[in-house]
């Protein structure tokens, strides 16, 4: 354990003596009769305390300790005076900012207790300054780690160009040019899989608040009450198991981005509690009655319809007029079928890097595989079918196989005419939802040769129906 210093300035030098002899099996003790002596040992030695007698010739105690004071502002100040003088003492604390003053005469042991304690005060004062100095180096550390991760975050997306050629993405990606610097609430449309998040992370990471926060909610995986308190926050006390104040989704993203998916599953009470956000950038926290003010912006994103959920009561029509300011829809991958090479090789990069980095390409036959599959899980199928290819593919390239679904299997011996014709077909039979007089017309073949093929193909379901038994 570290033995303290101690610095005793009196003119007397018996005092001097005695006070060294009380001390010095304890600490470490200098003397001095001169308060310009005293300032030279302060500065080269690590004093913890100071007993410095009032009434001395070359500058009085107080006018000692305030040098000291300006300097090392944490060695604790002891006064000594042989007098009681009211006005004296307050000068000493106001000027030399003593820990305490002890008249004389002393009882040594009063001031043995007196000295202790103060060691124990400076001791905390000091480990107090270690632990803040950490805690502010700590923070200056995460700050800047925090900055680096969001620069590295934007710098990553604002590399990254959204794929898609087709004539109906090019459509979506004009009006996300529009919309990105405008604070408007966004509603994102399409089926799941079609990558309703990723264009979400798109416009606010290309957009005025790319520094601040970007936080997704799923308002579908949590029911009502948690699903407030998330959004919300809550205070205290406010149901069992909330035991301290919390902040919620809004308050986090405060000049941020915040997503809220499946917006369509959201509670009517929850949806009274949106819209007033929307309206006025207002809510309370659940169990307050205090109002907050966010800026946040938000994007609502839905695979269901919502203007029929409005029409049969499940969804408020103020709210949806609120989130479909400017509505954008992201047609599913199986009508956009020019886009599914380009996306394919997109996840073949950024997968291959972790699991397989000798593959670098399709084969034609796989490549054509790809395109001819209806992808009812969307873009997310799409990359979950290349990860299963590299895990079960050899050699420099993935080959068409039995990492492809099942539909697609049996028609791999197809050429790639057929294959070809086949999407055509399915494409016309969910146009004119499986009438086969209308699909016949449009491909200028018969019934029964449009049969035929829909066998072939294995493109049967309950909605399609053989033509002479139909008959």
């Amino acid at each position: 354990m570290k033995r303290h210093r101690l610095l005793i300035i009196d003119d007397e030098k018996e005092i001097l003596r005695s006070l060294t002899l009380t001390f010095m099996q304890d600490y470490e003790v200098f003397t001095t009769s001169s308060g310009t002596e005293a300032l030279e040992i302060i500065a080269r030695e690590d004093i913890s305390l100071i007993l410095a007698d009032q009434r001395m010739p070359e500058m009085t105690g107080v006018e000692l300790l305030a040098k000291v004071y300006e300097t090392q502002p944490n060695i604790i100040r002891i006064i000594l005076t042989g007098y009681t003088d009211t006005a004296a003492i307050i000068e000493a604390i106001n000027q030399g900012h003593i820990y305490q003053y002890v008249t004389k005469p002393w009882d040594r042991q009063a001031l043995r207790i007196i000295v202790k304690r103060a060691l124990d005060s400076y001791e905390i004062i000091l480990e107090n300054q270690r632990l803040f100095q950490e805690l502010q180096s700590a923070n200056l550390r995460l700050k800047n780690e925090n900055v680096f991760l969001k620069r590295e975050i934007a710098k990553e997306w604002q590399d990254t160009a959204i794929i898609g050629q087709s004539k109906a993405m090019q459509q979506v990606f004009a009006l996300l040019e529009r919309v990105i610097t405008n604070p408007v609430t966004v509603l994102l449309t399409g089926e799941t899989g079609v990558g309703k998040t990723l264009l979400a992370r798109y416009l606010h990471h290309h957009g005025p608040r790319k520094e601040q926060l970007f936080i997704e909610q799923n308002c579908g995986t949590l029911p009502e009450a948690l699903l407030e308190s998330e959004l919300f926050g809550h205070k205290r006390g406010a149901f069992t198991g909330a035991v301290q104040d919390r902040k919620g989704l809004f308050e986090a993203a405060d000049g941020g981005t915040l997503l809220l998916d499946e917006v369509s599953e959201m509670s009517p009470a929850l949806q009274v509690k949106l819209l007033q956000v929307l309206q006025e950038g207002k809510f309370r926290r659940l169990g307050e009655n205090e109002t907050r003010q966010v800026d946040v912006r938000i994007i609502a994103a839905t695979n269901k319809d919502l203007k029929t959920a409005v029409d049969s009561g499940q969804f408020r029509m103020d709210l949806y007029y609120r989130i479909n300011v400017f509505p954008i829809h992201i047609p599913p991958l199986r009508d956009r079928p020019e886009d599914i090479p380009a996306l394919a090789r997109h996840c073949l990069v950024k997968q291959a890097r972790k699991l397989n980095p000798q593959i670098t390409r399709f084969s034609d036959d796989a490549l054509q595989s790809l395109r001819s599959y209806d992808y009812p899980g969307n873009v997310r199928e799409l990359e979950n079918l290349i990860e299963r290819a590299l895990i079960l593919s050899t050699g420099p390239q993935i080959e068409a196989g039995e990492w492809l679904p099942l539909s697609l299997i049996e028609l791999t011996g197809l050429s790639k005419s057929q294959l070809l014709e086949r999407a055509h077909i399915k494409r016309l039979l969910e146009l004119h939802h499986s009438n086969l007089g209308e699909v016949a017309e449009a491909l200028k073949m018969s019934r029964t040769t449009l049969w035929r093929r829909i066998k072939d193909y294995c493109l049967q379901s309950e909605s399609v129906s053989d033509p002479d038994v139909s008959a």
